[in-house]
């Protein structure tokens, strides 16, 4: 499969809301876009579906999120910094 489209269409895009029409399009998309986070969650938006969950997906097996992105987010709860994980 060439472009996010036609995967959608073969693999589905999680609108039927099952791991089967869901998960192997996320992991097409990882494959292809394993150090580009940023294009990973745009792909997954521009496929439409349930795309909530196909770029939730995606972006827990891609690269971190750009720091601008990381920047621009809302502060998290002062219990995560006591997770002893910086996220």
């Amino acid at each position: 499969m060439d472009d996010a489209e036609e995967a959608a269409h073969v693999l589905g895009n999680g609108s039927r809301v099952t791991a089967q029409d869901t998960v192997p399009f996320a992991l097409w998309v990882a494959s292809r876009h394993l150090d580009d986070y940023r294009a990973a969650i745009t792909t997954c938006v521009e496929a439409g579906g349930d795309i909530d969950t196909t770029a939730a997906i995606v972006g827990g097996v891609v690269t971190g999120p750009p720091e601008e992105w990381r920047q621009a987010r809302e502060p998290l709860p002062d219990w995560v910094g006591r997770s002893g994980r910086e996220l």
